[in-house]
């Protein structure tokens, strides 16, 4: 049912924890669910990711797409972390079981809250990003759990 690598990534999740002073901070949630997703970034002058790191309450699903959504992000420019989907992270992680892909959209919407609090934060504006979501329940609609 899950990929070796969603196991691996749920049983030694990376990149746990809070950073002091963050940059941007983005909390989402399912309602439907009752997952909730933070990710803390730390973004150098430069406009680079130089700490992610992630607090998440919710399935080993949501837990493994935390950690790998903050792989992808950590080292690259807030231009290129926009660009990580959830088809991204569900790629890196060899799939989801279709009643998880909600957790990897959780993981999206969660990058996109924390790139929008640093660009408030910076009174900057990101091409391309829009204000996520607090609730992907409004986003995924009536899919299974």
């Amino acid at each position: 049912m899950y990929s070796e690598k969603v196991i691996d990534h749920f049983t030694n999740p990376r990149n746990v924890g809070e950073i002091e002073n963050a940059s941007g901070i983005g909390t989402v949630g399912n309602a439907k669910c009752g997952d909730i997703m933070r990710m803390y970034l730390d973004i150098d002058e430069q406009g680079v990711i130089k700490d992610v790191k992630f607090k998440t309450f919710g399935c080993g699903a949501a837990v493994a797409t935390s950690s790998m959504a903050t792989e992808l992000v950590k080292g690259k420019t807030v231009q290129e972390a926009l660009t990580v989907t959830n088809k991204a992270v569900m790629e890196a992680l060899d799939g989801l079981p279709p009643v998880k892909v909600h957790c990897s959209l959780l993981a999206e919407e969660a990058i996109h809250a924390a790139l929008w609090d640093y660009a408030e934060k910076s009174h900057i504006v990101i091409k391309g990003l829009e204000k996520p979501s607090d609730d992907i329940a409004e986003i995924v609609g009536d899919e299974e759990y």
